[in-house]
C-alpha cells in the first residue's frame, strides 16, 4: 500500500492551495475528492483574487499573500489573467467619506481615486454619474475559475507529482488511516476541505462552528457591442458589503442610507461585481441568502436587482443573459474562516465566506507550517 506524507481531502482551491503548500515543502501528496471534476464553489464564481475590501487584519493578510503566490503560479500552470485590479465606482454622496477613510488605512496602500475620465479609460462603459467617486486597486487579478481550477490541478499533478484520487468518497479518517470508495489510504497527515459539505467527515467537530450555507445567484451577461473592462466593477453596495470598507466608522452614514434605500437589496444581500471574460461576456453577480439546506431555484426578482444596479452603473444596451447558476458555500457567524484540530495529524479546514480563491494559499501555507513547523 503507497504511503503519503499528507493526504488532502477536498480539491476545490482550500484544497489545492494545501496541496501546493505540502509540495513545496518536499511532502509527498495525495488529493482525494468525490467528484470526477471540480463542480463546487471553486468553479462557480467570478475568479476575482480579490485583496482590497477584505476584512482588516487575518483576511487582508492572506488575501494578500494568496494573490502573490496566485501571480507566481499562473504563468507556469497556463492560467490567463484576464484583467487586473480593481474598479470601484461609487455615486452616493456618503460613499466618498469612506472611500477617504480606506484610503488612509494601511490596506489603502497603492489604491487611488480616480477621476471619472480616468476611471473611464480602465471602464469605457462606465456611467458618468456612477462613478462621482471612484476608487482603483491595481491588487486584484481576474481569472477563469471553470478552466484555472483544472489547470491548477493539472499542474500540481505535473510539476509536483501529486497524486489525485478522483470519483473516491472517504468514508472515515484517523491518521494514518483513511477509509474511501477505493481501498484504504494511509498518511502521516491529512487536511480535511470539506467546503459546504457538513455531515460526512468529522460532522461533530464541524457543527461546534454553527456553520450554515449560503446561496447566490450569478449571470453570464453579454453585451450587444463588445466593451472592455480592464478592472473588476463594484459599486456603492461593495462599500456597504465588504467588511474592510463596512467596517470603517465612516461608513455608519452610507450603511444607513442603504438600509433606507436600497433595501431589497440589503435583504437579499446583492452588492454588484462584474468581471469580464475572453469571449467578452460579463459574469455579474452577486446575492446571498442562507440556510442550512438552500433551495436550489434561482428567483428572476433577485436577478433583476443585481441587473438594475448593473445597469445603473455600466451602459450596455442590448446587453441580454446567456447563463445563470446558483453557488454554495460556508458561512458561519462572526468569522470568515476556521482550522479545527481533532488531533495532532489532522486538521479541518474550512473558508466561512466567499472569499476562498482569494485567501486559500495563505490558508495553506499556514497550515502546513502548522503541521510541519516552519520551512527551513
Amino acid at each position: 500500500m503507497p504511503h503519503y506524507d499528507i493526504a488532502i481531502v477536498g480539491a476545490g482551491i482550500v484544497g489545492l492551495a494545501h496541496a501546493l503548500a505540502a509540495a513545496r515543502r518536499g511532502k509527498r501528496v495525495i488529493v482525494i475528492d468525490r467528484d470526477a471534476q471540480a463542480n463546487g464553489a471553486s468553479v462557480r464564481n467570478f475568479g476575482f483574487v480579490t485583496v482590497t475590501g477584505q476584512q482588516a487584519g487575518d483576511c487582508w493578510d492572506k488575501a494578500r499573500r494568496a494573490r502573490d503566490i496566485w501571480a507566481e503560479i499562473v504563468d507556469e500552470a497556463g492560467i490567463d489573467v484576464l484583467q487586473r485590479g480593481l474598479l470601484l465606482a461609487a455615486r452616493l454622496d456618503e460613499s466618498e467619506a469612506v472611500i477617504d477613510a480606506f484610503l488612509r488605512t494601511p490596506m489603502g496602500e497603492g489604491c487611488e481615486r480616480l477621476t471619472i475620465d480616468e476611471a473611464r479609460r480602465l471602464a469605457p462603459a462606465l456611467r458618468p454619474e456612477a462613478g462621482r467617486f471612484t476608487l482603483y486597486s491595481p491588487h486584484e487579478l481576474r481569472i477563469e475559475s471553470r478552466t484555472a481550477i483544472p489547470l491548477l490541478a493539472r499542474y500540481l499533478e505535473v510539476k509536483y507529482d501529486i497524486e489525485f484520487r478522483r470519483s473516491t468518497a472517504v468514508s472515515a479518517v484517523e491518521p494514518p488511516r483513511i477509509e474511501t470508495s477505493t481501498g484504504v489510504i494511509e498518511a502521516e497527515t491529512v487536511v480535511v476541505c470539506p467546503g459546504d459539505d457538513f455531515k460526512s467527515l468529522l460532522a461533530d467537530r464541524i457543527a461546534a462552528y454553527n456553520v450554515t450555507r449560503c446561496k447566490l445567484q450569478m449571470m453570464r451577461v453579454v453585451p450587444a457591442q463588445r466593451v472592455s473592462l480592464s478592472t473588476a466593477v463594484m459599486s456603492d453596495l461593495g462599500l456597504g458589503r465588504y467588511l474592510g470598507y463596512a467596517e470603517l466608522p465612516e461608513a455608519t452614514a452610507l450603511k444607513a442610507r442603504l438600509d433606507r434605500e436600497f433595501k431589497p437589496e440589503r435583504e437579499n444581500g446583492i452588492h454588484l461585481i462584474v468581471t469580464q471574460s475572453e469571449d467578452g461576456s460579463l459574469i455579474v453577480g452577486d446575492s446571498h441568502h442562507y440556510s442550512e439546506t438552500p433551495d436550489p431555484f434561482g428567483l428572476e426578482r433577485v436577478d433583476r436587482l443585481t441587473l438594475d444596479e448593473m445597469d445603473a452603473v455600466l451602459n450596455l444596451p442590448g446587453r441580454f443573459i446567456t447563463e445563470r447558476w446558483i453557488g454554495t458555500y460556508a458561512s458561519a457567524p462572526n468569522r470568515w474562516r476556521f482550522t479545527d484540530k481533532p488531533s495532532d495529524a489532522l486538521r479541518v479546514v474550512v473558508v466561512t465566506a466567499g472569499c476562498g480563491a482569494s485567501t486559500a494559499f495563505g490558508i495553506g501555507e499556514e497550515t502546513i507550517e502548522d503541521l510541519y513547523g516552519s520551512a527551513a
